[in-house]
Order: C-alpha cells, then sequence, then structure tokens
C-alpha cells in the first residue's frame, strides 16, 4: 500500500469512510506492530476528515493510557469510569456525545472540543483492548454515519 490516501474530493463522510476504510485494510495488512497500524490510522483519519483530534487509548493495568494519536497535545492517563473514554470503555459500547459540555463528567482535555465519539476496540475473545476518540472542535459533528464507520475501523484493528 502506498503512504498516500486517495479520497474523494466530497464533503459526504459516507463517501470518504467507503473510500478510506479498504486502504486502512490494506495499510495494516501484514503489519504486525500495532503501535505503527495505529498510528497511520490516526493520521488518515485525521488527514480524510480535518478531525480536531483523533488518537487511542490503550488499555495498560487499571486505566486507558495515551497511544498514537493526531492533534494536540492530550490527556495521559484515564480512569475506566471518567469522561467519555472510560465511559465507552466500561460499557463496552460506542459513545456519541454531540456537546461534551452536557456529558457528565467529561474530561476536558482541550477546551477547543466541543463533541466526540469514542469507540471501543475488542480483541479477539472479546475484551476491550483500548478505544478509539475522535474530537470535533464544531458541536454536533458526528452522527451514526461516524459511529458505523468508526466501528468498522475499529474492525480492521481487532485483526491484529
Amino acid at each position: 500500500m502506498s503512504e498516500t490516501l486517495i479520497l474523494p474530493q466530497t464533503q459526504d463522510r459516507q463517501a470518504i469512510y467507503d473510500s478510506l476504510i479498504p486502504q486502512l485494510a490494506a495499510l495494516v495488512e501484514g503489519e504486525p506492530d500495532l503501535i505503527a497500524n495505529l498510528a497511520n490510522m490516526a493520521a488518515a483519519l485525521k488527514e480524510a476528515f480535518g478531525f480536531f483530534w483523533v488518537g487511542f487509548y490503550l488499555k495498560k493495568d487499571n486505566q486507558l493510557v495515551l497511544g498514537p494519536f493526531q492533534g494536540p497535545i492530550a490527556c495521559t492517563r484515564i480512569a475506566f469510569d471518567k469522561g467519555v473514554c472510560g465511559a465507552a470503555y466500561s460499557r463496552q459500547e460506542t459513545i456519541l456525545v454531540p456537546d461534551v459540555e452536557q456529558f457528565p463528567g467529561h474530561i476536558a482535555c482541550s477546551s477547543a472540543s466541543r463533541s466526540e465519539v469514542v469507540v471501543p476496540v475488542f480483541d479477539r475473545a472479546g475484551n476491550v483492548t483500548m478505544v478509539l476518540d475522535v474530537d470535533s472542535d464544531q458541536l454536533n459533528d458526528f452522527s451514526e454515519v461516524d459511529v458505523r464507520e468508526l466501528e468498522k475501523i475499529a474492525g480492521l484493528i481487532m485483526t491484529f
């Protein structure tokens, strides 16, 4: 796979995901290094959509620890019972937050973050091993399209 993404010139997120996901699958295919794959996935999502922040928090011991990301500096450690990331991890389900100010216990790693979607990533045994966190500096920036397609991307991670 080339290190260049080929993306449609459109604002239609579904069309962008339809183009991006096969490229991500090809990018990670045959590459066994988790960190390299996560770094490329975060970079690809940031490039494709221009999201404010895209990254991964990995389960280490009894907390989520910052992994590969694209965007401004971020919280380094998040407890399983804190914020949107902790809630997605604990509930083992994707959480879509149209306005982070309205989410009880939201952790403001950046005051510029306005909406967020967090997707748990499962291993082959069905355990949550990390979360994919995507933030926008726009209110209500994410939809069910993002949820569905980001869950597909999280599924690509399970394969390695």
